[in-house]
């Protein structure tokens, strides 16, 4: 049994699939078969059960996939300590990131990543909170960024800013409410995009008062809210960091909440709790904080680096 052939089982687990596996190896798909067959018949067991129609793994195959991506992970770590030995930032980095997140920060935070850590080879893929606490669990991920408060045994979290809400209120009615307060939710539409805006440590909660508003329709971005408000009137919420992506006309339409009312998301970095790539970890926090708002990053980020 080869480190090699617990990647391919892990590979195959992965995609459930021998030619999208072996694609993403970079071998031919009967490579892969003949070589799972042969640790097959080494170990005299059958991982996977296979038709014309799916590959899953048995129930013993599920333990030796799982071992097999533990050895994995604890032979990665011999590379990564040595390239912390040299303070060196290079390597694999497979990050995830929530959709909802995902418009503020890839763009920047690709350009500024990819022209300072040059010998990282850098992957980001989208995915919902529950699917990347479990492809960290399982080692396909290194990195998650996501909402904060998503507890998981074996996951650590780190949190990395906090970004306000602000109101954005249809051109048909911005100038009568010139200040904008909770109570004027019982006069207006309210467009709520679920997961991005109803918060749970939020006082001045959107989800909270739904039985309020006239109608609610749950979109699937921001840019559609602002749209869906442009021509229906009303108003939504949107995060600070998507009020540079509306035209002047439109900003206009943004308003602060007014009172002592807690409306903002937090958002945090997830971790394995036995990650080690310490320089790694902030590379990726001094990148995001070349342009996260200074006032919304995390203190104990701010202009000193995190020890793990």
């Amino acid at each position: 049994m080869t480190l090699q052939q617990l990647r391919y089982i892990v590979s195959i687990d992965r995609y459930r699939n021998f030619a999208k596996a072996a694609e993403a190896l970079d071998i031919t798909q009967p490579t892969l078969s003949s070589l799972l067959q042969k640790l097959e018949q080494e170990l005299d067991v059958r991982i996977f059960e296979r038709t014309n129609k799916r590959v899953v793994p048995t129930v013993i195959g599920e333990k030796i996939i799982r071992q097999a991506v533990n050895v994995i992970s604890e032979s990665d770590r011999i590379t990564e300590l040595v390239n912390e030995e040299k303070s060196k930032v290079a390597g694999k980095l497979d990050i995830a990131i929530g959709p909802t997140i995902a418009p503020y920060l890839l763009p920047q935070f690709i350009k500024i990543y990819t022209g300072l850590y040059q010998q990282v080879e850098l992957s980001i893929s989208e995915m919902k909170y529950d699917a990347m606490l479990d492809s960290l669990l399982q080692g396909r991920i290194d990195v998650g960024i996501s909402i904060s408060g998503h507890f998981r045994e074996g996951i650590m979290e780190i949190q990395l800013y906090m970004e306000p809400f602000w109101v954005y209120i249809a051109e048909s009615c911005w100038r009568k409410l010139p200040v904008f307060r909770p109570e004027h939710l019982e006069h207006e539409q309210m467009w709520i995009m679920k997961e991005s805006q109803c918060l749970r440590e939020s006082a001045f909660s959107f989800c909270k008062t739904r039985n309020l508003g006239k109608r609610i329709y749950e979109a699937g971005s921001i840019d559609t809210l602002v749209r869906i408000v442009d021509e229906n009137g009303g108003f939504t919420i949107i995060p600070e960091m998507h009020i540079p992506m509306l035209s002047e006309k439109q900003r206009d339409n943004v308003r602060r909440i007014d009172g002592d009312y807690l409306s903002q998301r937090r958002v945090s970095l997830y971790l394995r709790h036995d990650f080690i790539r310490e320089k790694i970890l902030n590379s990726i926090i001094q990148s995001l904080a070349v342009f996260i708002p200074g006032d919304m990053l995390d203190a104990g980020l701010r202009n000193k680096a995190l020890r793990l």
